[in-house]
């Protein structure tokens, strides 16, 4: 190898993998952020929902450095950090803004992924129930930000130049969610999505409040079709 190459792929690595590492540092600094800030928004709920109906759980449940969990009654919102930095595609729009055009770097961002699943499933250990990407957050090294969907997170936060990624637009991601998953309902299967079942599922589930369970399928077996 010359030491043309070598030189080529030492500032590759003192640029680009800087970059990347300086991205996450920073995306799990905001991550942080975002805890405090579900947390408070979460305890504000709890406070008017047990004054009306104490039996409905909500909750705040910090699960690691890079993921937290919302329990909002049959609900549970899952916010994960992703450990690693992508770059938008190609072909993404966002690369014809002013803002990127000045400076490629913007381009490259922390993930955050947000998933719905039934209570229930955590509750009784469903390992096999579905959940669903509800939201993602894209965060750059300079705190800019845009954020893809369900409803009105799909055209709500999408000027990445102007966009700073702040406790005041934390919380109302967070509070989007919630509405959205709140009218996100469980949908009962089609009878003939659900009318066979091994003697493998019924032994190894022992009960059918084990079987397989999303919100777009109802209830399945393993192996059917899930119901749109």
């Amino acid at each position: 190898m010359s030491n043309k190459e070598l030189e080529q792929i030492a500032n590759t690595l003192c640029t680009k993998s800087a970059l990347k590492q300086d991205i996450f540092n920073n995306t799990v600094n905001q991550f942080q952020e975002m805890k405090k800030v579900a947390f408070e928004l979460v305890e504000k709920i709890k406070e008017k929902v047990q004054t009306k109906e104490d039996r409905i759980i909500i909750d705040y449940n910090e699960k690691s450095e890079y993921e937290f969990h919302i329990i909002l009654a049959g609900d549970i919102l899952v916010f994960n950090l992703h450990s690693n930095v992508f770059r938008f595609d190609e072909n993404h729009s966002i690369w014809k803004t002013p803002y990127l055009q000045e400076d490629e770097s913007r381009g490259y961002t922390g993930i955050i992924n947000v998933y719905n699943f039934l209570a229930d499933s955590f509750k009784y250990n469903r390992v096999n129930d579905s959940g669903y990407l509800v939201g993602r957050v894209f965060v750059n090294s300079e705190n800019h930000f845009i954020a893809e969907g369900k409803r009105t997170m799909g055209f709500l936060y999408t000027e990445f130049e102007k966009l700073i990624f702040n406790p005041e637009y934390m919380e109302d991601i967070i509070e989007n969610l919630m509405i959205h998953i709140l009218d996100f309902d469980l949908y009962a299967p089609l009878y003939e999505h659900v009318s066979e079942v091994s003697v493998f599922e019924v032994k190894t589930t022992g009960d059918s409040i084990q079987l397989k369970t999303g919100k777009r399928m109802g209830f399945q077996f393993s192996g059917n079709n899930e119901v749109k």
